[in-house]
């Protein structure tokens, strides 16, 4: 998908049935890239995102280029869609969750034996806190906590209640947790009617968008979103909520007592 189209003719439906196009009940491992795309002869999630800019272009002392903007935003919506929708364990390549920006390549006969590539540049979040690595590892971690604390990993299917292949808007419900991604580049939604089955005030959990994730901050962690009785696509109430593009959102009902 990355490779071959861009992001307004990404088929919304199809990887939405990708992602959850496995027997019910039979425990999946899902990734968004595996150790394979770590090697040489492939690229990660991040260098077929951004990359020759990685190498240029990752501080966040300087305004974001376009191509740095779509490549961060976009590998935390992939992962945290690959994380909530597509099985039950969650599967990450070391370096990986913070864009490494090369590849993994071990001594052999083709590069002189050397060890140059051997390695992971974890230095890239301990010695250098203005570059953009340290976003990325952040929204990862959050992600990670975000299901400690309320278990989607655990719980059964999702119910994807959106699909919009205009709008390119996913909307999904797990573990009573609310789901919600705009993958259009350029369109902003105000009041968008988002389907949830149980009533109350839902607050955001985690944001994609969050400045401290190499986000816009375009929304406010303050807001809370309250539902009204209505059918809608399969669901049985509604609530209105901004979806900025290129962002992913998880709420949650503060009514709810998610304790396990």
């Amino acid at each position: 998908i990355l490779k071959e189209f861009k992001d307004e003719d990404w088929d919304i439906g199809n990887i939405i049935h990708t992602l959850i196009n496995r027997r019910y009940g039979e425990k999946c491992i899902a990734y968004s890239e595996s150790h394979d795309q770590a090697l040489v002869g492939d690229k990660t999630l991040a260098f077929w995102l951004m990359d020759k800019e990685m190498y240029t272009n990752m501080s966040s002392l300087v305004p974001m280029t376009a191509v740095i903007d779509r490549g961060i935003q976009l590998h935390k919506m992939i992962r945290l869609l690959t994380h909530a929708l597509g099985g039950e364990g969650y599967l990450n390549f070391i370096g990986n969750e913070f864009g490494h920006p090369e590849w993994l390549d071990f001594p052999r006969e083709g590069n002189n034996q050397s060890y140059h590539y051997a390695r992971r540049q974890f230095d890239l979040l301990e010695a250098a806190k203005h570059l953009r690595y340290v976003q990325l590892y952040a929204f990862d971690r959050h992600m990670n906590l975000t299901e400690d604390a309320y278990g989607w990993l655990a719980a059964p299917p999702a119910y994807v209640s959106t699909k919009h292949e205009e709008d390119k808007v996913i909307v999904f419900e797990r573990a009573k947790v609310v789901f919600i991604f705009n993958f259009h580049p350029t369109r902003s939604y105000q009041d968008y009617t988002v389907a949830v089955e149980v009533s109350g005030k839902y607050t955001i959990k985690l944001d994609s968008d969050d400045v401290q994730f190499g986000g816009h901050g375009r929304l406010d962690h303050h807001t809370e979103f309250f539902t009204k009785p209505q059918d809608f696509n399969g669901r049985s109430n509604v609530m209105q909520v901004y979806i900025p593009c290129r962002a992913a959102l998880v709420l949650v009902n503060d009514e709810i007592d998610y304790s396990y």
